[in-house]
């Protein structure tokens, strides 16, 4: 009998700018709660996607850089994994960036989870959420990511019907919404001296979710 499993391929694609003075064991250790979702002992071993394509999760020590385009199998509560990299990972960043993630399930046989091989070719069923991470080293430097984001997408919006430069009154009141917010998020902090502005929660949110296979690895 067939059924909707839980079991998802999990797609996380982004990369961000480390401090230069990171240790390889700070960036193992933010990055332990992706890489030990294989299975696997050892950050090389682990940092490989399932596909062999895609470059996994990189350090560039040179660029001090962290790009990571990497598929790997798990399940819903991976979510909390994606929560232990964002708090662990921004302490280690320059700047804010953005992280797309993709949990894509499909409908196939009882049983096979544990052989579980991912078939693009296979038509079925098929659910995808995908979501946006934010990490940064301060809180401000990751509310100005999302403020970007957030400009993008209503450009990319509107720009389908209006011209670009129609969009200035609206692109200032997406900046007031983000003014506002990090100017409450600094009123809280101070009413919570014990917080600690670099190890607060990055946030995730949903960016959209279908029924419908498409091109998830498409960038």
């Amino acid at each position: 009998m067939s059924t909707i499993n839980e079991v998802f391929e999990i797609h996380l694609h982004g990369q961000v700018q480390l401090r230069q003075d990171v240790t390889d064991k700070e960036i193992n250790d933010a990055l332990k709660p992706l890489w030990s979702q294989t299975g696997e002992n050892t950050f090389k071993k682990g940092s490989a996607s399932i596909y062999e394509d895609e470059p996994g999760i990189v350090v560039d020590k040179k660029e001090h850089l962290l790009r990571i385009c990497w598929t790997v199998v798990g399940e819903m509560k991976f979510h909390q994994n994606l929560d232990e990299f964002c708090m662990g990972l921004n302490e280690l960043t320059s700047m804010g960036a953005a992280f797309e993630v993709t949990f894509y399930n499909e409908q196939f046989e009882s049983g096979d989870q544990e052989d579980f091989v991912p078939d693009e070719e296979e038509e079925g069923e098929f659910f995808e959420e995908s979501m946006l991470l934010f990490v940064g080293p301060t809180p401000a430097a990751i509310m100005d990511v999302q403020r970007d984001v957030m400009v993008q997408d209503v450009i990319h919006i509107l720009e389908r019907h209006f011209e670009p430069e129609k969009l200035e009154g609206v692109i200032r009141e997406v900046d007031k919404l983000f003014i506002n917010k990090f100017e409450s998020l600094i009123d809280s902090l101070e009413r919570m001296p014990q917080s600690s502005p670099g190890k607060l929660s990055s946030g995730s949110g949903p960016k959209g979710i279908s029924k419908n296979k498409n091109s998830r690895r498409l960038h």
